[in-house]
């Protein structure tokens, strides 16, 4: 049996928690309500009265046959802008990827493809690859992009339009995320919640704040601010290359602005369970910038406030049915509240992804997994056993490697070409 004085600590503890997810809730509908969509602009405009710039569309692709290439290029494709180029780079692809590629370049000379180098030492597959893509460019705007994505026709001369009338030198935007199957729908969520929590999309476009945000899926660059940076040169070591093209260009005085246009582009992650167990390891420890103390930290945290209170409820639920005192009932109701406050949050986050509310049942089980990769982010890359992603390893050094704790300096070793 617990002690008296410790059970009341542990409620006192709950009741402190409910608090926490209380105003987790306040912030969640502040940050959700604040992220209005990026309306579809109107025909004409701008860009009728100014020339319309070129853009350069720069895509990477890896393996892609089993996805939504053909697609997302004939979305790009599609796009009502008048003055636009399609540079696909077939990134050392094992399957029908470079064929697919191919293909579509003879139905449609807007499309170009290059067949991907082996990165040089020091390189990671994707920053070279935009970077071969960067260099047969001839847009005085460039849009980074993957190709999972899907366009709407609007897209990119709403991107254009945005920028010239706010005069912005970078526009990147946030999609809807597609998701379709259990795993998904359990922990796409969560991350996207946090992503609201800690870089809410108001805070990430003021230009006092330092905080910067970048979507690999839809970067719109000025090409002269791509150069003041060192253009994806600068990025040649960087996992996160969007968040870290997005850092530097707000460091260097860029106007650097954030939308959300779930109505403009989509996309779907992962799939797959394994999918996001792999893209999301490859990623979670570069968030917290390689730092083992605040991956840990943040790590504990959420198995504390998230997760444990769950499974407290419960085991007192199982004791109270056993027979056991009605003491417990003192824990059961605020670490029970807790969960019902979770479940309120997630229901708004639910509804504005288009996902059934119901999964917002299932979010202690979210922030479970979110805690496991990213522990096992940590584990593998500080060990140096490595990160397996579309087929490539990262970080995989012989005894293991202490990562980089600056932002500024991420060398990861010789296995930097293998990505």
């Amino acid at each position: 049996m617990i002690e008296a004085g410790a059970f009341n600590v542990l409620v006192m503890v709950a009741w402190a928690t409910v608090l926490l997810w209380l105003l987790g809730a306040i912030l969640t509908t502040l940050g959700l309500w604040r992220q209005r969509p990026l309306e579809r602009a109107a025909a004409g405009g701008i860009l009728t009265t100014t020339s319309a710039p070129l853009v350069s569309v720069l895509m990477p692709a890896r393996n892609e046959e089993g996805r939504v290439l053909q697609a997302c290029v004939q979305s790009l494709l599609a796009q009502d802008y008048g003055s636009f180029e399609v540079i696909a780079v077939n990134d050392r692809s094992t399957d029908a990827t470079g064929s697919i590629l191919r293909a579509i370049a003879k139905a449609d000379a807007r499309l170009s493809v290059i067949e991907g180098a082996e990165p040089p030492a020091g390189w990671l597959g994707k920053p070279h690859a935009l970077q071969q893509a960067l260099d047969q460019a001839e847009g005085e705007w460039t849009l980074a992009t993957d190709a999972d994505m899907i366009f709407e026709p609007a897209a990119l001369r709403t991107a254009v339009a945005h920028a010239l009338e706010n005069n912005y030198d970078a526009v990147t935007l946030l999609p809807h995320i597609v998701c379709l199957t259990f795993w998904e729908r359990v922990f796409l969520p969560v991350f996207g919640w946090f992503m609201v929590m800690v870089a809410p999309v108001h805070r990430v476009n003021d230009p006092k704040r330092s905080g910067a945000m970048g979507v690999g899926g839809f970067f719109l660059i000025r090409r002269e601010w791509l150069r003041r940076v060192g253009e994806y040169r600068a990025l040649r070591a960087e996992v996160a290359e969007d968040l870290r093209m997005a850092e530097l260009l707000k460091a260097a005085g860029a106007r650097l602005r954030i939308e959300y246009a779930p109505t403009l582009i989509s996309t779907r992650m992962q799939p797959t369970f394994r999918e996001i167990w792999e893209g999301f390891t490859k990623n979670l420890f570069a968030g917290a910038k390689f730092n083992l103390l605040q991956a840990s930290a943040g790590g504990l945290a959420v198995l504390l406030f998230a997760v444990a209170p769950f499974l407290v409820a419960m085991g007192c639920a199982i004791a109270l049915a056993a027979g056991a005192s009605a003491e417990w009932q003192r824990l059961l109701w605020p670490t029970l509240l807790v969960w019902v406050v979770q479940v309120m949050i997630f229901a708004l986050v639910n509804l504005s992804w288009k996902l059934p509310v119901a999964y917002a049942l299932t979010v202690p089980l979210g922030h479970l997994l979110f805690v496991a990769i990213l522990f096992n982010s940590a584990f593998k890359i500080v060990t140096g056993s490595g990160v397996t992603w579309k087929g490539r390893k990262l970080y995989e050094r012989a005894g293991g490697v202490r990562p980089p704790r600056s932002g500024k300096k991420r060398a990861h070793g010789n296995s930097l070409a293998d990505e």
